[in-house]
């Protein structure tokens, strides 16, 4: 009853459909030159471990036993699987199957951060919003459904509009139903944060048109009705509760469990218009 139990919770976490993605791109296990060692954890119950780790928002060390992987092995394969870029793969693939299903809207790109607490670690600042206590700045691009493009880093007190051309420019080239792959929306909509003129012509320059709210002329509401997709885009990373408090030490760990929250978040809009 309790294996059974566990195996819907992890079909839950990894269905069939998102691990036929997943696994291509897992890194090929390497044993340790040394040798000895234990034999290789299956890789789909280490992946499933990490994703309950970011839903969850549970300690490394209080993974349950029950996924049959130890917390440690867990914790080590998830910085190997970082260092090789699967998360940014992974994205990548999930963003080619949406769009060549057509269900990727390049009308409208939407741009925006959010604060999160940390505990420590690089990229970590005093928060703005938060009476100066350490924190890290969550970056997001989306189309105009929401779904996030692009995701980046920084720390709190790291101004929203420096974040613009990292997040343009980290859009991949992506599949279309039609034609060749593409990674530049129409149009691009983005709060008073980002009022420069600097970087309105650097969109611009790339052939994107420009909707920036101008500081002392527009109010938000008028742009809100475009921008509000991006608002629901940022509470459903906290949905994944690893993601609404900073624990990780490196910046990249903490962005790898972004840019995964990201990948699910893509994969459950491709289940929902697909089934």
């Amino acid at each position: 009853m309790i294996l059974a139990v566990v195996d819907r919770l992890s079909l839950r976490l990894v269905p069939d459909e998102l691990w036929a993605l997943v696994e291509p791109l897992i890194p090929v296990f390497a044993p340790r030159p040394q040798g000895g060692g234990t034999a290789p954890v299956d890789a789909r119950a280490v992946f499933t471990a990490i994703v309950y780790v970011l839903t969850s928002g549970c300690a490394w060390r209080d993974l349950p036993p029950s996924f049959g992987v130890p917390f440690q092995t867990a914790h080590r394969r998830f910085g190997q699987w970082t260092k090789a870029g699967l998360w940014r793969r992974l994205h990548h693939a999930l963003l080619d199957e949406l769009g060549s299903q057509g269900l990727i809207d390049w009308s409208r790109a939407i741009v925006d951060g959010a604060c999160v607490r940390a505990k420590r670690g690089s990229l970590t600042g005093p928060s703005p919003v938060d009476r100066g206590k350490p924190g890290s700045k969550i970056h997001a691009l989306s189309d105009r459904a929401g779904l996030p493009l692009a995701v980046a880093v920084s720390a709190a007190n790291t101004h929203d509009s420096h974040a613009l051309r990292p997040l343009v420019m980290a859009i991949p080239a992506i599949k279309s139903r039609r034609g060749p792959r593409r990674r530049k929306p129409a149009k691009l909509h983005a709060d008073k944060a980002y009022d420069q003129p600097g970087l309105r012509r650097w969109v611009r320059d790339r052939g994107i048109k420009v909707r920036i709210a101008r500081k002392g002329i527009e109010s938000k509401d008028k742009l809100g009705r475009h921008r509000w997709v991006i608002e629901r885009t940022m509470a459903w990373f906290t949905g994944y509760r690893r993601l609404t408090l900073r624990y990780e030490r490196k910046a990249e760990h903490f962005l790898a469990f972004l840019i995964l929250g990201a990948s699910l978040t893509c994969y459950k809009r491709l289940r929902k218009l697909t089934t």
